[in-house]
């Protein structure tokens, strides 16, 4: 009988992709990658596992791959961590008669203005928005709106090229970002303005047409959206969870998207609750990680299951309150040593310590997810008791920056007090 293999197009240097092919090997299946660039991601070739180069932006390519996979496998589904290849899985899975998401949409749900126009058209809350091409239709869109506002690309993620504007000067700086070159797209040049919605942020995962659960996210100082803590699950009366509940459903509903794993973002606004977007996959690390330590429910296991038609269980098992901090550098510079994992993760009450960088690494700041250099994650019964504990291991990590001065300049040195409160910032985007 042939191996039962699951198929991973890309994977995801930051984690989940090493989820995936662990949650692969526990059901018993052979984890293959699929990727343009295996190279890039270090868990392939540090753990051994089997990838293969191939152009993943070329669909006759996969299913050429596919198939030539069929003559030794016995290919039981295929998936991907990333939304950039969600849209291709869908397609594929259709091609090889697999169990896998609608492609159409999960493409009309990547297109940030397209999923703004079905979800206004249904009624449910989000952000005043206009479409630009251009810094006329900019300006025009900020000026409608009113300062401040976000501008983001209309299809992305990772909120690359996301920012908040405060003035005009800023409107004018970051469109200039977006259309002369610097902003590298994926799809012709169209940006999404839109009303900065106030508010405290959930994170809403869901699973098929279920609320699995909803956490809370705290930001970094604007005018980016780099997250700095995730809390699991969202201390909500229970008017606040059906309410938020209700609209998440309504998401799905409206965006056809009741299969498979799907991440929402809100705000919780003066007219209560207000959708920022709807990402049409798993959500990244550690937002997982902290499902299954808040509420014993896998995602990147039960998803594996989903794809390759097994039942799955979304049962909680139990009911704990998780948290992760994620660590991110003030400055550019490179980076001279980083300190404290081993010390953090032996605290009681720690789940994972995770650095993203190695010494002597160039650290810029991007003002997105490629900020982050690693996280603390830690979980109790106890909400008071978690944050303490995640406190209490965050303090044990230091790390210091060289700056990248003018020559002549002396170097500088880098501590972070990580034991400050996360200022409250914008959601993420």
């Amino acid at each position: 009988m042939a191996t039962r293999a699951l198929i991973l197009v890309e994977g995801d240097p930051t984690g989940t992709g090493l989820l995936y092919i662990q949650a692969a090997q526990r059901l018993g299946l052979h984890p293959i990658t699929l990727s343009s660039d295996p190279s890039q991601y270090s868990y392939l070739e540090t753990e051994g596992y089997e990838a293969i180069r191939v152009d993943t932006d070329d669909i006759d390519a996969l299913i050429h791959e596919c198939y030539d996979l069929r003559a030794t496998y016995d290919i039981a589904g295929i998936t991907s961590s990333l939304e950039a290849f969600y849209a291709t899985i869908g397609k594929l899975c259709r091609h090889l008669n697999l169990p896998g998401p609608n492609p159409t949409s999960i493409e009309r749900c990547c297109d940030k203005f397209v999923q703004r126009q079905l979800l206004e058209d249904a009624g449910v809350p989000v952000p005043a928005y206009r479409l630009a091409v251009n810094a006329t239709d900019v300006n025009r869109a900020a000026a409608e709106i009113g300062l401040p506002v976000v501008l983001k690309p209309a299809v992305g993620a990772g909120s690359r090229g996301v920012r908040l504007c405060r003035n005009a000067d800023e409107v004018a700086e970051h469109t200039t970002y977006l259309l002369n070159g610097k902003h590298v797209w994926r799809s012709l040049p169209r940006i999404l303005v839109e009303e900065f919605a106030q508010g405290p942020h959930y994170t809403i995962e869901t699973m098929g047409n279920e609320v699995v659960g909803i956490g809370t996210a705290d930001f970094g100082p604007p005018p980016h959206f780099v997250s700095r803590e995730y809390i699991y699950p969202a201390p909500l009366t229970d008017d606040e969870y059906k309410r938020i509940a209700d609209v998440s459903l309504s998401c799905l509903r409206t965006l056809s998207l009741g299969w498979g794993p799907t991440n929402i973002d809100l705000r919780w606004t003066k007219r209560g609750p207000v959708v920022i977007e709807v990402n049409p996959r798993l959500a990244g690390t550690p937002d997982p990680e902290l499902v299954q330590l808040a509420y014993g429910v896998d995602l990147v296991t039960e998803h594996v299951k989903l794809v390759t038609g097994e039942e799955w269980d979304l049962r909680k098992s139990h009911s704990h309150t998780a948290a992760a901090r994620i660590l991110v550098p003030d400055r550019d510079g490179t980076l001279d040593w980083i300190v404290g994992d081993s010390r953090a993760a032996a605290v009681s009450g720690v789940a994972e310590v995770k650095f993203y960088v190695e010494p002597k690494t160039p650290i810029v700041k991007y003002g997105d997810y490629r900020d982050k250099i690693g996280y603390v994650i830690a979980a109790s019964p106890s909400r008071a008791r978690t944050m303490a504990i995640l406190q209490r291991a965050v303090d044990l990590i230091d790390w210091s920056i060289t700056a990248f001065p003018p020559l002549g300049e002396h170097e500088q040195s880098l501590t972070p007090t990580l034991s400050a409160p996360v200022p409250a910032a914008p959601a993420k985007r």
